[in-house]
């Protein structure tokens, strides 16, 4: 880019401004009807607004939130997740582009559990999911967690809403890597997929006992060319697995299957699973009660982070626990101690304001 070609500071003042004026316009009544309107770019507008940590916006958000709360729950949120190399990206490509030919609208959220310095997996897959975010009836949504997984789990929980009220019958969740961003997809979903790969040595190796007792069913991916035979021994090896296991309280009976993102091969049988999941678990009422259950995690949660900001937040609580952990380093007190004398400090200046 040449010198003259470069925006001038004039330029980019006049940037700045509009754009500060167009945020100003979007007040949750806007929002609102782009997002029942189907409009893609006011839905992805409302999610920014959604993530956003200035106060004047979680107070539109959660304005928002509240107009959208009537056209809400009307999809099956399916949450998916696997060892790295699975390939999810493009199982959920393909998986989508299949529910679209069924007449479904497909969103897909993620949770990624890396630093925004860094990016994180997510951030390239949507890339790679050209066909399918260029869908009419697709959208996907990468958010990276930036160290707070909580936060922006929360944040992806409040999506999954806006996602309903846009008109989407079927939400993935994704979480990229391991561990507690599991538990995370697995408190605010209906259904938890794991795509596990064959061939890769002890099939069983690198999942946590806990991801298996929470799958709904577990998928063999890459099932085609000379992987099959090994794709349909790793299905028998997780069968046997998944029986010494506690039965879901549901009576749902996870289901074992291999799938070709690559051919499409059982995208249909990966559909009718969850057609009959639904159709055990809504007439039971145990789908409406998971959800209940899951409201009043999240309302717990969120109580969680508002209690800890409130309390790192208060004024002088910062330079008290570094004076406190100075001596925990030095061993002149236990862990224990140091909490008590932080608690303590801190409900002797609450007593003071």
């Amino acid at each position: 880019m040449s010198e003259s070609s470069q925006p001038n500071s004039d330029q980019i003042n006049k940037l700045l401004a509009n754009k500060k004026a167009h945020e100003k316009q979007l007040t949750p009544e806007i929002l609102f009807k782009k997002i029942r309107s189907g409009d893609k770019s006011g839905l992805s507008e409302a999610i920014t607004l959604l993530e956003s940590q200035r106060e004047s916006d979680v107070q539109k958000a959660q304005e928002l939130l509240k107009m959208v709360l009537p056209h809400t729950g009307n999809s099956i949120r399916i949450g998916i997740t696997g060892v790295p190399g699975v390939g999810k990206s493009t199982f959920i490509e393909t998986f989508g582009k299949y529910l679209i030919d069924q007449g479904k609208r497909v969103a897909v959220l993620a949770i990624d559990p890396s630093s925004e310095r860094s990016g994180g997996s997510i951030l390239g897959d949507k890339t790679r999911m050209t066909e399918l975010s260029n869908k009419k009836d697709a959208y996907i949504r990468p958010t990276a967690t930036g160290g707070s997984l909580g936060g922006v789990a929360r944040k992806t929980r409040e999506s999954i809403l806006l996602c309903e009220a846009a008109g989407f019958d079927v939400i993935l969740v994704e979480t990229v890597g391991v561990g507690q961003s599991e538990i995370a997809v697995h408190s605010m979903t209906d259904f938890f997929l794991l795509l596990m790969l064959a061939g890769a040595g002890d099939e069983l190796q690198g999942i946590k006992r806990g991801i298996m007792e929470m799958a709904d069913s577990i998928l063999i991916t890459k099932a085609d060319g000379d992987n099959i035979k090994n794709a349909n021994a790793a299905r028998s090896e997780f069968k046997a697995a998944l029986h010494l296991f506690p039965p879901h309280d549901n009576n749902w009976v996870p289901k074992v299957e291999t799938v070709s993102a690559l051919d499409g091969k059982g995208m249909d049988t990966t559909w009718e699973i969850l057609n009959a999941f639904q159709a055990l678990v809504i007439p039971s009422g145990w789908f409406e009660q998971k959800r209940l259950s899951q409201q009043e995690f999240w309302m717990k949660e969120t109580l969680k982070d508002v209690l800890l900001s409130d309390f790192y937040s208060f004024p002088g609580i910062k330079e008290k626990i570094k004076e406190v952990t100075k001596k925990l380093n030095q061993s002149e007190i236990t862990s224990y101690q140091a909490s008590e004398i932080v608690m303590k400090f801190y409900n002797e200046q609450k007593k003071n304001l």
